[in-house]
């Protein structure tokens, strides 16, 4: 996946002269052809294909075969239409903003500022979070956590951080120093925006779908140590280039856990990540190509049950072949 978004962003000459181009297209031609263009991506995505929908099997066990094929093909969609609004179309972010982004529950944020000690947004990759912490970033003053330290991706922050964006580098940053910048901030009452499905394999263990696996633990501590309200957010496309942009009620989490319970703390903000995840926008999770990278070694998953899982991949190529037969790309 980094490789195929590598060979999109080095070449910034290219871009640009393209991006001049697609100016003289009319949005719905160009939305139409991003769509065909995922589409036929999907369908020859061949080995990573068959991943991501084992992926959206194993997470996603309730959902039938079909639905998880037409899930698959959403995310496949999706990727040239978010590659596309952050590389060639970014720069009309701020002459677009009126109708490109639907909020709901905004005030749910503001509510959690009046205290005075600032507000995390939790939220996970999902939709164009690029394009959401831009939002969030026009109207307070914003700062957040990337990994900017990939070739393939450090192009992408660079076009946002030019735009006004702010963000600290995990890789870059020593975390005492990470951590003494983000404490500052929310006393002064900013907005912290942390993307909460990070994986390394450094982190402190947490559970997420219901798995072993490691999570930043940076918002429980944040919240337990400052009293910090956190509000659960999320982002996606709702139709064309528009985005519907949601905010939750504030999560004190300094007033269910103590302290020392920061994993606790952390399962309670994955729950709500996997909420959205599982029933919200299950099409649009950035990580569904890797997603089986980031459990923890465990005798959990039983023989008869990998078989299972299996057997519902083949079914979900099955349905998509019928689906696909009668398809028309909207």
């Amino acid at each position: 996946m980094y490789n195929w978004i590598g060979t999109l962003t080095q070449d910034q000459k290219r871009l640009q002269i393209l991006a001049r181009w697609m100016r003289l297209v009319p949005r719905p031609l160009v939305y139409a052809t991003l769509w065909t263009i995922g589409w036929l991506i999907c369908l020859g995505a061949g080995s990573v294909r068959q991943q991501v929908r084992r992926n959206m099997a194993e997470l996603l066990q309730e959902e039938t075969p079909g639905r998880i094929a037409r899930f698959s093909r959403e995310y496949f969609c999706n990727l040239p239409l978010v590659l596309y609004e952050i590389l060639l179309d970014s720069h009309t972010l701020e002459s677009t903003k009126d109708w490109r982004f639907l909020t709901e529950g905004e005030e749910h944020l503001q509510e959690a500022l009046r205290h005075g000690r600032g507000a995390i947004l939790h939220t996970a990759h999902v939709g164009n979070f690029f394009y959401y912490y831009w939002y969030l970033s026009q109207k307070y003053p914003c700062l957040t956590v990337v990994t900017a330290s990939s070739p393939e991706i450090r192009p992408l922050y660079l076009i946002f951080q030019q735009l006004g964006c702010h963000g600290l580098d995990y890789d870059e940053t020593p975390h005492l120093e990470l951590i003494r910048t983000l404490r500052k901030h929310l006393a002064g009452n900013g907005v912290v925006f942390l993307l909460g499905d990070f994986w390394r394999p450094a982190f402190p263990k947490a559970t997420f779908f219901g798995r072993e696996t490691r999570s930043p633990g940076g918002t429980a501590a944040l919240a337990l140590d400052q009293q910090v309200p956190v509000v659960p957010f999320y982002g996606c496309r709702i139709k064309g280039f528009r985005h519907r942009l949601c905010f939750g009620p504030p999560v004190y989490l300094h007033e269910e856990f103590e302290r020392h319970q920061r994993t606790e703390a952390t399962n309670r903000l994955n729950i709500l990540m996997e909420r959205v995840i599982r029933r919200l926008v299950p099409g649009q999770w950035f990580y569904w190509f890797n997603s089986e990278e980031r459990w923890e070694p465990t005798e959990q998953v039983k023989g008869t049950e990998q078989v299972q899982r299996s057997e519902q991949v083949v079914r979900t190529e099955s349905a998509d072949r019928v689906e696909d037969g009668g398809a028309t790309v909207a």
